[in-house]
């Protein structure tokens, strides 16, 4: 069922944490924090969704679980990639800092370009989240089906991070491509895990009746393929890192595949 007074209200939770965050952004002159505020927007969301109904049913139950899980990881894994002993106080994420380059005052841009931005496409992407939490119906093979795909999705992403990391953490590596472990299969299984997941959750959703939030996933899909993802992540990536063609010429961008 969908109810648009618990969509609104969560609405309302993520735009007010995304102004706090833009305030703080505007004093660290950094607004690379919103990559760490991201899942915390869903997270949000899905508290209103599952405590705006009178009774916690075992979809709601399950997809706060889930979505807590997830929050927490993500947030916690970004939040110490970002950390300012790694970057420093002033470092922006290249991506931010071209934006900054190209909008002035990005100070006050930045409130709806990037911070209300992410709001609203949390806002939308969370639609699966607001079926599943508002079905009293009972729990389905469905959603069996899209609890499996949600775990294959968050076990994917979570060891890319984690080999990433490593590899980065190594001196020896500087300068160098990750090709090892599940970087041997997909440039990016960190974003592929991350699909996999949403599609999860969209078909746990599909159980409750919520069909209708099928744009989710898709946008989800076509922002970690098209544009903030893989797009954005390899636009100048070859001038960064000329080893980098080799890797994109032998290896699958997306869905893992062998090596060519």
């Amino acid at each position: 069922m969908f109810d648009w007074a618990l969509y609104l209200e969560a609405l309302e939770s993520m735009a007010t944490f995304g102004l706090l965050g833009w305030v703080l952004s505007v004093f660290l002159r950094n607004v690379t924090i919103v990559d760490s505020m991201w899942a915390m927007f869903f997270l949000l969301g899905v508290l209103c969704f599952v405590t705006g109904n009178e009774t916690m049913t075992e979809r709601g139950l399950l997809i706060l679980v889930l979505v807590t899980a997830w929050s927490a990881r993500l947030t916690g894994y970004l939040t110490w990639r970002n950390r300012p002993m790694s970057r420093g106080m002033q470092h922006e994420d290249h991506r931010y800092a071209a934006i900054r380059k190209n909008n002035q005052p990005f100070w006050f841009k930045s409130l709806y370009i990037v911070f209300g931005f992410q709001v609203l496409l949390a806002w939308i992407i969370s639609l699966p989240l607001l079926g599943a939490a508002n079905s009293s119906s009972p729990l389905s093979w469905l959603d069996g089906l899209g609890l499996a795909l949600w775990l294959f999705g968050f076990l994917w992403e979570s060891i890319g991070d984690a080999q990433l990391s490593r590899f980065k953490a190594d001196p020896a590596n500087r300068g160098k491509v990750m090709d090892s472990g599940l970087w041997r299969y997909s440039r990016h299984p960190n974003y592929f895990g991350e699909c996999c997941l949403w599609w999860g959750f969209y078909l746990i959703a599909l159980s409750a009746g919520a069909w209708w939030s099928l744009p989710a996933p898709v946008l989800m899909t076509l922002l970690l393929l098209k544009v903030s993802g893989v797009a954005l992540l390899e636009k100048d990536i070859g001038e960064r890192r000329p080893a980098y063609a080799a890797y994109i010429a032998r290896t699958n961008a997306f869905i893992p595949g062998l090596p060519r």
